[in-house]
């Protein structure tokens, strides 16, 4: 799912199932750092890293561990950008090399709609607005729970970019399905606050894609160099 969203540079990796893989040993000090974790913690963790892993294999990087920095975004080898995520059922992880984008983010997460009292949370009053608007016209799509998926994507490619926090009220993102395929689509999250320096050029927003399939919402953002 992840990789129909991202430029063919980009390389991704994703298990369906709540099995781990096979190669999903964990590094000594990644252990160290789920050992006190419940199992089923122990399994998402250990799964997506063996797709980060495996995905460093296809760009010829030797897979090593991927610990948590800053706010707890993972940190890449050297030269590398990448993004992780998962959810029950899921995960995935997306590594491209430094040089062909400046950052990317991925999100996947179940598409069923948000708890009570989550999306007053999240959207904004204008996107609440566009998400009626759309599910008038697209009934089969949680767009509330695209949404939430395609505010983390903008978060993930954010941070590598800034260090610094985005809330949710600090992008107003307007999604929009393709017209031939209602099941997909794309949006654009306009930054409200100063965007990230890419080369020379301060960003204002950020493109991203999306798609439904296999009980799951995914969504993508990649940042290309200017």
């Amino acid at each position: 799912m992840i990789e129909e969203l991202l430029p063919d540079t980009v390389v991704a990796v994703e298990t369906y199932g709540d099995e781990e893989p096979p190669n999903a040993a964990l590094y000594p000090e990644e252990e160290a750092l789920v050992a006190q974790a419940v199992a089923k913690r122990r399994r998402e963790f250990a799964a997506v890293r063996s797709c980060a892993r495996r995905a460093m294999e296809k760009l010829g990087v030797p897979p090593q561990p991927v610990l948590p920095g800053e706010r707890g975004a993972p940190v890449w080898p050297a030269g590398l950008a990448g993004s992780m995520t998962h959810c029950d059922g899921y995960c995935a992880a997306a590594l491209v090399r430094a040089a062909d984008l400046a950052s990317l983010g991925i999100d996947a997460e179940p598409h069923q709609t948000l708890p009570e009292g989550v999306l007053p949370a999240v959207a904004l009053p204008a996107e609440a607005d566009r998400l009626r608007r759309l599910a008038g016209d697209h009934p089969g799509v949680h767009w509330d729970r695209l949404l939430f998926s395609a505010k983390e994507s903008v978060y993930k490619a954010w941070f590598p970019l800034t260090g610094k926090w985005l809330d949710f009220g600090e992008a107003d993102i307007d999604v929009f399905a393709d017209r031939r395929e209602q099941h997909s689509g794309g949006f654009r999250a306009r930054l409200l606050v100063p965007g990230p320096w890419v080369g020379d050029r301060r960003l204002d927003h950020f493109d991203g894609r999306w798609t439904v399939g296999r009980g799951l919402v995914a969504t993508a953002v990649s940042v290309p160099h200017t």
